[in-house]
């Protein structure tokens, strides 16, 4: 025969100060989740101002055309520019997850208490707004090194220098060679030789006429 277990109060009577400090607690408690979507918001409308200033207002600026990149870093560049975005896509959408809630309804019939399930929303918001900062930050230094790598990559083409000079006129090509006071231009199959004595203009362009 089972017998049920006598429950006695055997911990001592709750003071004012347990009872103020309960009070605090709970006070703390119900006002997480208000204070956790504050925080989303203005995280998230600042990580808007700095892609905002990155990209739509030029802060950070590489060559305009990734195709004048060698291949390799072309392709490394446009790999950097799509992990920029999906980490800028899901930085965003965690912001606003942790900023407004879920995309879901709360199902009908639920017996949880409306503190328990604010607790519960509060442990998302805050993971959600941690990843979201993450990401959002991950997303402007891939978008920096992108632009990094614009800059210092090689160029596709070697730059061409054009030559003026009375005796051969205007002559336009790579450089391959220069010795002895004369200078090797190539263009396309050609290999033209040019004294550099006599030269009156030269400047670098970035294709031949």
């Amino acid at each position: 025969m089972n017998v049920p277990r006598r429950v006695t109060a055997s911990a001592r009577p709750a003071s004012p100060r347990d009872l103020l400090a309960a009070q605090e607690r709970h006070r703390l408690a119900r006002e997480a989740l208000p204070r956790l979507r504050a925080a989303a918001t203005g995280w998230r409308n600042a990580v808007g101002v700095l892609m905002a200033g990155l990209v739509g207002f030029g802060l950070v600026k590489g060559r305009n055309d990734v195709g004048q990149l060698e291949q390799s870093w072309a392709s490394v560049v446009g790999l950097l520019l799509l992990a920029a975005l999906i980490c800028g896509a899901v930085g965003a959408y965690l912001l606003n997850r942790a900023a407004h809630g879920p995309l879901a309804s709360v199902p009908a019939g639920m017996r949880a208490t409306r503190s328990a399930i604010e607790h519960k929303e509060a442990r998302s918001a805050l993971k959600a707004m941690r990843g979201g900062i993450t990401l959002s930050l991950g997303c402007a230094c891939l978008l920096v090194v992108a632009v990094g790598a614009t800059w210092y990559g090689p160029a596709a083409k070697k730059p061409a220098v054009e030559i003026t000079s009375p005796g051969t006129g205007s002559v336009c090509g790579t450089v391959t060679r220069v010795a002895r006071g004369t200078v090797w231009l190539k263009n396309g199959g050609t290999t033209v030789e040019l004294p550099l004595v006599g030269i009156t203009r030269l400047r670098t362009v970035e294709v031949c006429p």
